[in-house]
């Protein structure tokens, strides 16, 4: 009979053997603590080593008579809570094993293992989940719903309450002309309930709150986003341009009319060979001065304006981004209103529009071709904040520099890299919705002899799902923040802020596009159903990816700024200016490497917020002084920086990556330390910790590169982010009903099943 010690180490047998990525180095580790304990004669430790023996593994019934045993042993007291208190249960013999705890508790730490894992792990049959009616929800869900929607939760509300009326239903099958006008006649009916015209100032009929229009943006995504699409071009692109862009005669002739969809218009600057590089548009605005009149013009059919929303169908006039022409003098690009049709929808001499066509998704949204042959614009037409052409015919802006006035004037237009990662975060909410309630319901295998179970139950699909709904999370958070810096913002602030933006529209629209295709796949052939709409989401956010700026154009930005701010805080880039960058107030960063810290597993370390912010912040510094290294030796070496920036391309991508993460981290817990709620502080951190474990994990190659982890370090963090998961579980529902999206525009019917 096997001696109640040996007995002691089933639970370590049998997380060696079901655990797949067990490490021949971790066998080694195991092998090694058995042959160096004093308490084990001889014989007990040659049959300790051969049930670890990788040439002779156990039988599959071996095996699961120790999955019974540890089984049994919890059945009888489900309040353990640990590994080792299943060796004391399954030794017959408390006293004798309770001296040996510290040993058990060594090995667990250098395995990587959780004791609470392994036990929940056997706790899944005794404690079957079932998240209906909210009942296991562990929070107050409005209470969440309050924190999430902040002091915006009026207008919100609202604008729920608007598209849950029996007129913005979902119609299926419509050809896209009826579906174009569909979506036409709701932002019609948005505009009559003065959504539209929020952020303009109210002597001309808006509401001078842009908090509240981002806020309208966010909401109407849980509708239709060809509507929200629709919208934002008229009011946002369209509208704020002019308001943005123009001055006092410009908002007393147009604001007013756009505020209520009277004139209908369009936002033309992307050309088919120019998107992202606006500096180089081809588009002219040739000056007049006997007439004081402006020609537009198309040169050359890939000049032609491309994708240009509103404008197939129902546009009037455009902001038109063209050169200014004086004297055959470029002045650089500038903005300009050009009418298109009049008002029966007869089109203007010179205008020449064309149908983009049907597209992957938003096809209530009238993308179209604009070509200018020579298209007659009184002076006035010129928005003029920044430039003008006086009343002699000359050039002049407050801003004499050419290069800064171009990107003030872009930088007026940051709004849009706000509203549109905040659209995309409600497609994602939609999705993750959908994913987990129907994960809730959907029941699926059992253990033999038992019930089917719920799907959401499954470590895996856990796994899916939880790490895309932390995401969710900490970008709502991030993005509220960098709302806050926007409404707060003053000139010194500008560049970061607008880098800011910049970087989180690439991270929320790309998070977008992997949760929902994730979604989709979790919901098997029920998501590839059109009534279930994750085909809709996917394929509608798409294109959020590239427009207002191609994702990995904006990721270079937000690199280029990051290297900017590093360049003015160490000047001329030296190895000590390098090292005291990646270092800086990096005695954490320096312990972090001792050869303790880097393999310590203990479940608080791993938990704390201080060790996830010193991983990201150790990340984000080490990685942007590599780039600026690489690059200063390449331009050292003789290459134009242009060439060096080109050489280092994927590089800055992760630079911007790792600055936006640990951005988004910090917001996470800013929020966290300002509710005053228990319950659901305590759900939100639990939320927090598993974003940043699953930020480490998914970069834990680099981490074990640069030597600042150990793989046992590694391993214990890729079961920690399966323990958060487990421990989310009761919780999820709920964590996505707080997003309190309304039914009829959830509308899929694997919510509403049972």
């Amino acid at each position: 009979m096997v001696s109640p010690k040996l007995q002691a180490f089933i639970p370590l047998f049998y997380l060696v053997w079901s655990d797949d990525l067990l490490t021949i180095k971790e066998f080694q580790t195991l092998a090694s603590f058995i042959k160096n304990q004093d308490w084990l004669n001889q014989e007990e430790k040659e049959y300790l080593l051969s049930n670890i023996d990788r040439s002779n593994p156990p039988s599959r019934e071996t095996i699961s008579n120790w999955n019974e045993k540890i089984r049994k042993s919890i059945l009888k007291n489900p309040s353990i809570a640990s590994s080792f208190d299943v060796a004391k249960m399954l030794s017959n013999n408390e006293a004798q094993i309770v001296s040996l705890k510290p040993y058990f508790l060594k090995i667990e730490n250098d395995l990587g293992y959780l004791s609470e894992e392994v036990i929940s792990t056997f706790k899944t049959t005794v404690d079957t989940f079932t998240s209906k009616n909210n009942t296991l929800s562990q929070f107050d869900v409005t209470k969440l719903t309050t924190v999430l929607d902040g002091n915006q939760v009026g207008i919100i509300n609202k604008v729920k309450t608007v598209i849950s009326r029996p007129e913005f239903a979902y119609e299926y099958g419509q050809d896209i002309t009826a579906y174009r006008n569909k979506v036409y006649d709701w932002c019609k009916i948005l505009a009559k309930e003065n959504f539209g015209n929020k952020a303009y100032p109210k002597e001309y009929g808006g509401g001078n709150d842009i908090e509240a229009y981002f806020a309208i943006m966010e909401t109407l995504s849980y509708h239709d986003l060809s509507l929200v699409i629709k919208f934002g071009v008229q009011f946002g692109l369209w509208g704020m341009s002019v308001y943005s862009l123009g001055t006092k005669k410009h908002y007393e002739k147009y604001l007013k009319n756009i505020g209520d969809l009277t004139l209908p218009g369009c936002f033309a600057m992307t050309e088919t060979h120019h998107g992202s590089n606006v500096k180089g548009l081809e588009t002219t605005a040739t000056y007049n001065h006997k007439d004081k009149t402006f020609s537009i013009h198309t040169p050359h059919p890939k000049a032609q304006k491309e994708y240009i929303g509103n404008a197939a169908l129902h546009g009037q006039m455009a902001t038109v981004f063209a050169k200014l022409i004086i004297d055959d003098h470029d002045y650089g690009v500038n903005a300009f209103i050009v009418p298109l049709r009049d008002s029966v929808g007869n089109m203007v001499k010179g205008v020449t529009i064309g149908d983009c066509g049907h597209k992957m998704g938003l096809n209530g949204v009238d993308n179209g071709t604009i070509r200018f042959d020579q298209v007659i614009i009184p002076k006035e037409n010129m928005l003029d904040r920044f430039a003008s052409v006086n009343e002699n015919g000359a050039f002049e802006s407050p801003i004499p520099s050419d290069n800064r006035r171009f990107f003030t004037m872009l930088g007026t237009l940051v709004g849009g890299r706000i509203g549109i990662p905040r659209s995309a975060l409600s497609a994602a909410k939609s999705g993750i919705t959908i994913a987990i309630k129907y994960a809730d319901q959907r029941r699926q295998f059992g253990p033999d002899g038992g019930s089917e179970v719920p799907i959401l139950n499954y470590r895996m699909h856990q796994r899916r799902l939880f790490p895309h709904l932390a995401t969710i999370y900490a970008t709502h958070f991030g993005l509220h923040y960098l709302t806050r810096r926007f409404l707060e913002k003053n000139e010194e602030e500008m560049q970061e802020i607008e880098a800011l933006a910049a970087g989180l529209k690439a991270y929320s629209t790309w998070s977008t596009t992997a949760i929902l295709q994730e979604c989709r796949e979790a919901c098997g052939g029920k998501g590839y159903l059109s009534e279930n709409r994750i085909d809709d989401l996917k394929n509608d956010t798409e294109i959020y990816t590239t427009f207002e700026g191609d994702n990995t154009v904006l990721m270079q930005l937000v690199a280029k700024n990051r290297l900017s701010e590093f360049r003015k805080e160490f000047g001329k880039m030296n190895s000590l200016g390098i090292i005291n960058y990646v270092f800086e107030n990096a005695k954490t960063a320096l312990s972090e490497k001792n050869p303790i810290v880097t393999r310590t597993t203990e479940a608080a370390h791993l938990l704390d917020f201080e060790f996830h912010l010193q991983a990201f912040q150790y990340r984000e510094k080490t990685i942007l002084a590599s780039a600026a290294k690489r690059i200063k030796r390449l331009i050292d070496e003789g290459l134009e920086p242009y060439d060096a920036f080109n050489v280092v391309q994927h590089h800055m991508i992760e630079v911007a990556q790792a600055y936006l993460e640990r951005i988004l981290l910090e917001q996470f817990h800013e929020k966290i330390s300002q509710v005053q709620d228990q319950a659901i502080q305590a759900v939100l951190k639990q939320l927090a910790q598993l974003f940043a474990l699953s930020v480490i994990e998914k970069n834990k190659a680099w981490y074990l590169e640069e030597g600042y982890m150990e793989p046992v370090k590694t391993k214990a963090i890729r079961k920690m982010v399966n323990q958060l998961c487990w421990e989310i579980r009761p919780n999820a529902v709920g964590l996505v009903d707080a997003f309190a999206i309304p039914d009829s525009c959830l509308a899929a019917p694997i919510v509403f099943q049972n």
